[in-house]
């Protein structure tokens, strides 16, 4: 929007006023500055319904796109995505500069108008002012992520594994020769494909965010939590102090086992353990080496894979199943079209991202999830991960476009998680997924061991890929410190290193999916702590009395109503506010994890008494 003004002097020259003796001086630009009205609160609350309705339509078509190139990847669709992309970040760096010129009014304006504006700013990424580099920054986006979505390892008989097929290597063979083919194809592979990508997407993506008043995308990133970005550094610091003692005391534990069953030339029972061994490309998860690791072989197994398999699941009955622990607390069930827009298994025949996501492209409820399911415990977890996402969606869809958000991205990311904490062995023996609950000690180790491997294996990783990328974003590293950074952190947090040797030209960050998809990672960081946080203030609503890892909130319409005041709010208010709703807390605590894994935790410090433990 546009105002005009019009100069006093021109004004009076027009209606033949003049002054008494001499002539009119012309116009200068101090008399217009003198005499040009600011913007008033009403101009700045019309602005914003504006952009809240060009949001909608740049966001949409945008979206929509993307999700056709996610579901098909072909020249067509891609070249469809990065259009729609380049325009919908035009309008978005149009608009962060049109509002800056109602600065001076933003005190006057009412609560939710003031915080529109304040979310405008840190909305996404902009563009460059050189329309040739904002459409080769939209181009570079969609090839990245194509390229990762499109990435196999291919023999010389010309055999090719997408990550899928790789992921079941490193998740069902225990030999140490196939598992590091399939993480040295992977990370020679895609990682170096990425790697041109996104030594041109950095600076580009940097220039685009200073158009909005950002040094660069690291600060941006940061200041997107209600508070300073130093202050948000400083705060994912102090929660993984919080949660480092019992991360070290499990990698101690699973790295003497596993040393025992490969032997020290493959796993060294001192110092940091390789990436390929631990069951995950990245070795974010340690799910898959359960079997290896088991505290009390004999025990009835947590896992409810093979059960699944033998009752015919399948794609479409998992869902229903996550979607049933939704509505048992109250919530609405799925609209009709979820099921029929969804991607819920890889399509034969097409190209497509299979990394799970959820979806509402129209941002007005249309709620979807692209994924390739299979038929096992893990991806049961996820589909409530997902639908986490999705009724977040539905509950506030209603709310202006800047207010469709997690009140941070964390809490987006821990709905589903906080859900699928409550799919205990009971709950699985409720829907006949698992004949006998074991409750004794013996049996509760075992079922926190295989919790732990997945989210407690995950918190160092959560943390180190946006660290890393601050640093590449700020250019604290050049490019050809990269790689070697990267696995400096991934040392550092995870006690984790390289099997084989890395070169400076490589570009192992490129392996994981958000990197070249540009999707921050802390939010994942904060969801696993804000999960558990989440989780014991609903058992608490629910009227749970026993101990944390043994509650399941499923049915509970009372946990349910409160769930459901949180989703609606969005990110119309600051997370410590909605934060507070939920659990009566304004700041971010892990001692609920500490609580929740207290059996475990004790287990494993009697086994590492005496170890060398650390790396």
């Amino acid at each position: 929007m546009k105002r005009v003004y019009v100069s006093a002097v021109l004004v009076l020259a027009a209606a033949g006023c003049k002054k008494d003796k001499g002539k009119e001086p012309p116009p200068t630009k101090a008399d217009d500055a003198a005499v040009t009205a600011a913007p008033t609160p009403e101009e700045a609350t019309a602005f914003m319904a504006e952009i809240d309705k060009g949001l909608r339509a740049a966001w949409t078509r945008r979206d929509l796109a993307d999700w056709e190139r996610s579901t098909n990847i072909t020249p067509e669709t891609e070249a469809a995505a990065a259009k729609a992309s380049e325009e919908a970040m035009a309008y978005l760096t149009r608009s962060i500069k049109e509002a800056q010129k109602f600065t001076p009014v933003l005190g006057q304006l009412d609560e939710a108008t003031r915080r529109q504006f304040h979310l405008l700013r840190l909305a996404g990424q902009t563009t460059p002012d050189d329309p040739a580099k904002a459409s080769e920054l939209s181009k570079v986006i969609t090839e990245m992520d194509s390229t990762y979505g499109k990435g196999e390892v291919c023999d010389a008989q010309k055999q090719c594994k997408d990550l899928g097929k790789l992921s079941d290597i490193l998740a069902e063979s225990r030999k140490p020769e196939e598992l590091l083919a399939a993480w040295q194809g992977w990370h020679d592979t895609v990682g170096r494909a990425v790697r041109p990508y996104y030594e041109r997407f950095v600076p580009l993506a940097n220039e685009g965010v200073r158009a909005a008043g950002w040094k660069d995308v690291s600060e941006l990133w940061l200041s997107r939590y209600d508070m300073p970005g130093d202050a948000m550094v400083a705060e994912a610091d102090r929660l993984w102090t919080q949660v480092e003692p019992l991360y070290k005391d499990l990698h101690c534990y699973v790295r003497r086992r596993m040393s025992a069953r490969y032997g020290a030339d493959v796993v060294p029972p001192t110092g940091p353990m390789p990436a390929h061994m631990l069951g995950n490309m990245w070795a974010q998860a340690w799910g898959n080496v359960y079997p290896l690791v088991e505290p009390f072989p004999g025990q009835p197994s947590p896992d409810v894979s093979k059960a699944m398999v033998a009752q015919t699941y399948d794609a479409t009955r998992m869902t229903k199943l996550a979607e049933s622990f939704f509505t048992s607390l109250g919530l609405e069930p799925l609209p009709a079209t979820f099921w029929e827009r969804s991607m819920l298994v890889q399509p034969e025949g097409k190209k497509v991202v299979c990394h799970a996501s959820a979806w509402d492209p129209t941002w007005s409820g249309d709620v979807r999830i692209k994924m390739c399911t299979k038929v096992n415990q893990e991806d049961l977890i996820t589909l409530h991960h997902e639908l986490g996402h999705d009724y977040y969606f539905l509950y506030y869809h209603q709310l202006p476009m800047l207010f469709q958000d997690g009140a941070n991205d964390g809490f987006h990311e821990a709905i589903g998680d906080a859900v699928a904490l409550s799919v205990t062995p009971a709950y699985l023996n409720k829907v006949g997924l698992l004949k006998k609950v074991a409750d004794n000690e013996k049996a509760v180790v075992d079922q926190q061991m295989y919790t732990a491997l997945e989210k407690i294996a995950f918190l160092p990783w959560g943390l180190l890929v946006d660290k890393w990328r601050w640093e590449a974003f700020s250019g604290k590293i050049t490019p050809a410190q990269w790689n070697d950074r990267w696995w400096e952190l991934r040392r550092q947090y995870q006690g984790i290193v390289s099997p084989v040797p890395r070169a400076a030209t490589d570009f192992d960050p490129g392996a994981k999916y958000h990197v070249p998809a540009n999707t921050p990672y802390l939010r994942y960081f904060l969801a696993a702590i804000l999960q558990f946080q989440m989780h014991r203030a609903l058992c608490q609503t629910a009227g749970w009395k026993g101990p944390l890892h043994a509650c399941s909130i499923h049915g509970s319409q009372e946990a349910g109503a409160k769930l459901a005041a949180l989703l609606a709010m969005g990110s119309s208010k600051p997370w410590a506010d909605a934060l507070e709703a939920l659990t009566g807390q304004r700041e971010m605590d892990a001692t609920a994890i500490l609580d929740y894994f207290a059996p475990l935790h004790a287990y494993l410090k009697e086994q590492n008494a005496g170890q060398t433990c650390g790396w």
